[in-house]
């Protein structure tokens, strides 16, 4: 019975320990959780998040300097997301294709 409660414990811990975190509502705690966020990035996080919540991927790479696409990829990899979505989930909209004269 012992080796049951052990088991469905770890397996708690396990779900949680890799839930989604969303980058609108997470603390600086859960953000420093995300392997190569730390204080620094974290602060930048939240001070950014205060003029605005993040409305996508896009916005949040804009407007903290310290993120690009490759970081956004490791940190969606990691669990965080944006408004519950990782980064790369939505297809970037189609650009209008320009029309050839014959």
């Amino acid at each position: 019975m012992l080796k049951k409660i052990c088991c469905a414990l770890a397996l708690v811990w396990a779900a949680a320990s890799s839930a989604a975190v969303d980058i609108n509502k997470a603390t600086v705690a859960e953000l420093d959780g995300i392997k190569g966020i730390g204080p620094s990035m974290s602060g930048k996080i939240v001070d950014e998040r205060k003029k605005n919540p993040f409305k996508d991927w896009p916005d949040l790479i804009s407007r903290v300097s310290g993120i690009g696409e490759k970081k956004a990829a490791k940190f969606s990899a990691d669990g965080l997301t944006v408004n519950g979505a990782g980064f790369g989930a939505a297809a970037p909209a189609a650009k209008p294709t320009s029309t050839v004269k014959k």
